[in-house]
């Protein structure tokens, strides 16, 4: 698996902006109102994957402690009884939910934007536009943090190189 690049993600949502600015334009008289509600299940979804991310990291880097540290004398307990381990297929399914979700995340934030972009002008003079703006904004928000939450999560999904592996460019 590639790691998301976040050039991909800036295009996807900046496109959606300008197709959702157009859409939002065109059609806004005919749209339903907006309720500031709607954009929170992404917020939700970011603040889960933000905690799964601390507590993977948390035990993964107990796991590596552990693994990495001399046994010298054996306590009664050893720090390997104290961890619970980690599956590697936890591993890769929070990848994957890791990398769906910043794309999701994308597609999101672009088209909270666009109608951001038309609503936000509109401030003044149309009545509606002001909740309009309100959801648009805690839209782009919330989207936001689900792309921020993704990648770091997807961050700490990645294996860290092998210190007993020479790097590349040394030639053994």
């Amino acid at each position: 698996m590639t790691p998301v690049r976040r050039r991909d993600l800036v295009v996807l949502a900046l496109g959606l902006a300008v197709a959702a600015w157009l859409l939002v334009r065109a059609f806004y008289g005919e749209l339903p109102a907006l309720a500031w509600w709607q954009p929170l299940p992404l917020g939700v979804l970011a603040v889960a994957e933000a905690l799964g991310a601390r507590t993977l990291r948390a035990r993964l880097t107990a796991l590596r402690e552990a693994r990495s540290a001399p046994t010298q004398r054996a306590p009664r307990r050893t720090p390997s009884a104290q961890l619970r381990p980690v599956e590697p297929m936890l591993v890769a399914r929070l990848a994957v939910l890791a990398q769906a979700s910043a794309y999701v995340g994308a597609v999101f934030a672009g088209l909270w934007a666009g109608v951001l972009a038309h609503v936000g002008p509109a401030v003044g003079r149309l009545q509606a536009a002001t909740g309009d703006s309100v959801s648009a904004l805690i839209g782009v928000a919330c989207a936001t943090g689900l792309v921020a939450a993704a990648l770091w999560l997807e961050s700490v999904c990645r294996v860290p190189p092998d210190e007993s592996d020479p790097s590349e460019g040394v030639s053994a």
